[in-house]
C-alpha cells in the first residue's frame, strides 16, 4: 500500500496514525504542493491524503482510517468520543490555522522542495486566511490563546495513551492538530499535553515538527 501526503498535513497525519497503531506497514509518497495532476488523476481532484490498494485509490482521511481499522477486523478505535474534545478543535482552529499556515510555508518540508510548490501553497493558503505577515504579526496575541488553549485541553486529557481513556477518533483529531501546533515555537505545553503528543507521536511514528518550528 501506499499513502500519498504532505508532511505538514493534519488530515495527512489522521490517515498516516491508523497504519502506525495498527503496524500496518505502508509506504508515504510526498507530492509537490503544486502536483494537481497526480491527485487528480487518482481521485479526479486535487487532495491528499489519498490511499492506494491493489491498483484502487481512496480519499479522505477519516475514511482511510475506518478502512484500515477495520481491515483485520480487530479495532484499535474502540472507545468512546466526547463532545468537549471536538469543542476544544473547533474553539482552538482558528488561532492554530494562522499560527501554523505562515511557518509551515516557511519549513524545510519535502513538499516545497520546489520554489514554484511553496507559492503555491502561499498563494492559496492567503486567499483563505490573509496576508501571511499579518498574522505573524498576530503572533503575540494568537499564542497567549493558544496557551490557555492548552492549559484547558490538560484537564481534559484522561491519559497520556488515549485522551479519553481508550482510543478513539477523538484521538485522531486531536493529535492531528497538536502535531501541527509543534511548529510553533514559544507556545507553553502543559506536562499533561506534551506527555500526550510524545507518546502518540512514538505509537504512530510519526514525529513532531519542535526540530524545524518558528
Amino acid at each position: 500500500m501506499k499513502l500519498y501526503i504532505y508532511d505538514h498535513c493534519p488530515f495527512c497525519v489522521k490517515a498516516r496514525m491508523i497504519f502506525g497503531l495498527k503496524h500496518v506497514p505502508v509506504t508515504d509518497v510526498v507530492l509537490l504542493n503544486d502536483d494537481v495532476e497526480t491527485p487528480t488523476r487518482m481521485v479526479g481532484r486535487k487532495l491528499v491524503p489519498i490511499l492506494e490498494q491493489d491498483g484502487r485509490f481512496m480519499g479522505e482521511s477519516m475514511d482511510i482510517v475506518a478502512h484500515i481499522d477495520t481491515m483485520d477486523g480487530r479495532l484499535v478505535l474502540t472507545g468512546p468520543t466526547r463532545p468537549a474534545i471536538s469543542q476544544w478543535l473547533k474553539d482552538e482552529q482558528r488561532a492554530g490555522i494562522h499560527l501554523m499556515l505562515p511557518r509551515f510555508a516557511a519549513a524545510p518540508l519535502p513538499e516545497f522542495a520546489t520554489t514554484a510548490a511553496r507559492l503555491y501553497f502561499i498563494r492559496n493558503k492567503e486567499d483563505m486566511i490573509g496576508p501571511f505577515g499579518e498574522s505573524l504579526a498576530d503572533t503575540p496575541a494568537l499564542r497567549a490563546s493558544t496557551n490557555a488553549g492548552l492549559a484547558r485541553l490538560a484537564g481534559l486529557i484522561q491519559r497520556p495513551d488515549a485522551v479519553n481513556g481508550t482510543l478513539s477518533r477523538d484521538d485522531i483529531h486531536l493529535f492531528a492538530h497538536l502535531r501541527s501546533l509543534t511548529i510553533v515555537a514559544g507556545l507553553d505545553w502543559p506536562e499533561r499535553v506534551r506527555a500526550y503528543c510524545q507518546h502518540m507521536a512514538q505509537a504512530t511514528g510519526i514525529p513532531l515538527l519542535d526540530s524545524i518550528a518558528a
